[in-house]
């Protein structure tokens, strides 16, 4: 197998990610800016969907109406030219330093007023460019010491953000969707809603929550120590998994961001196979940074990688799930008895209390001796994910 993408895969990749230039917090630019139309004709070479951005990606903050309109023009042209989507579209609230203390939850309100302008004009472009997704990741929504920021009352605000952008493209017609994006940390000490369960939460106390959902990342989840795919999986159990942001991640550190199969390869697995399995259709984006010692020639090979390693982890999950010897194993570990409702139909608490077989004549030692069969049924998967079985 080749594994070549096509945009049949809905892989896609955001200007900031092949574009970024290698400068971190200690260490300047190691590549030249990349220009977003260059961006899209080489992504559309290698086989993905489509690109999303920020609004600073696509237009240099500061930039004259003309001069915007001008970046839009090249940039449609370029989409036109190659076929490639826009599905999803994002906001910069964090680069520059008016938001230092956040936006929507910037303890100044003149912060916070002109943070949902910047947004709702993005918000335009995005429906303009056919965006379903709007991805809201509240980088700067956070604080370093307790004082600093009274959390009820900044969830208020955020609460009150997410609300009016909501009746915002409700009022205008527009047929987005919002994915709110989990981080616990970095840059700020800590950030609100920090993980897939703090967001599911906070969307149900919203005044439209069925415009909600979320957009988890891989890195953002394991730097809580998290389990990633089950994260996902209790967004999709919710419908909430509206966007997911896919790359490369070593456990509990900074944000590595690196290509997608990179970092913790059993999680990537793991993820494909849930993914697949559960039939979701949405894009498969890719936030990485390739690594900043890679030339030109390196962004592209990293970004030609997380397709490529999407694929052959596709291939090994479906033949994991296909195999007879694996199928066995499942049900050898009793999953099919876990499809199964634990009371029967009609069944109520009453009626369970009746049941002398669910208690008191339970044999609770013969259960207790019964082997689950997991490690055979992990070495399956192992071997499937190592390439040692057909």
């Amino acid at each position: 197998m080749t594994y070549q993408p096509t945009p049949s895969d809905k892989f896609t990749f955001g200007l900031w990610t092949v574009g970024w230039q290698g400068r971190d917090p200690f260490g300047d630019a190691t590549r030249d800016a990349l220009d977003p139309v260059e961006s899209v004709t080489r992504l559309a070479e290698l086989g993905a969907h489509g690109v999303t951005f920020h609004d600073d990606d696509l237009i240099p903050f500061g930039a004259s109406e003309a001069e915007r309109e001008g970046h839009i023009k090249r940039f449609r042209e370029a989409l036109d030219a190659t076929g490639m989507k826009v599905p999803m579209a994002t906001t910069n609230l964090f680069t520059h330093p008016v938001f230092k203390d956040g936006a929507f939850t910037a303890n100044d309100r003149d912060v916070r007023r002109y943070a949902l302008r910047k947004t709702m004009r993005n918000i335009d472009l995005a429906a303009e460019l056919g965006a379903e997704t709007y991805v809201a990741w509240g980088g700067r929504e956070g604080a370093e010491s307790g004082a600093a920021k009274h959390v009820p009352g900044a969830l208020d605000r955020l609460k009150e953000a997410f609300d009016l952008l909501a009746d915002y493209v409700t009022e205008q017609g527009y047929g987005l969707r919002f994915a709110l994006e989990p981080k616990p940390n970095e840059p700020r000490g800590d950030i609100l809603l920090p993980t897939v369960g703090h967001a599911l939460a906070f969307i149900e106390r919203l005044e439209r929550p069925e415009l909600f959902g979320v957009n988890p990342e891989t890195g953002h989840e394991q730097m809580a120590g998290l389990n990633f795919a089950h994260g996902i999986a209790q967004a999709l159990w919710a419908g909430k998994l509206y966007h997911i942001d896919l790359n490369g991640q070593n456990g509990i550190k900074f944000d590595q961001d690196l290509r997608f199969g990179a970092g913790d390869l059993r999680g990537a697995f793991w993820l494909v196979d849930l993914l697949e399995s559960e039939g979701y259709d949405g894009p498969k984006h890719f936030d990485f940074k390739p690594a900043r010692t890679e030339g030109t020639d390196g962004v592209w090979a990293s970004a030609a990688g997380c397709m490529r390693n999407y694929l052959i982890l596709k291939e090994r999950a479906t033949a994991f799930r296909a195999d007879p010897e694996v199928q066995q194993a499942l049900r050898d570990s009793r999953l099919d008895e876990l499809a199964r409702p634990t009371l029967e139909p009609g069944e109520t608490a009453a009626s369970l209390r009746g049941d002398r077989s669910a208690f008191e004549d339970f044999d609770v030692e013969a259960a207790a001796r019964r082997g689950m069969g997991f490690e055979r049924l992990d070495q399956l998967a192992m071997d499937h994910l190592l390439g040692a079985r057909g």
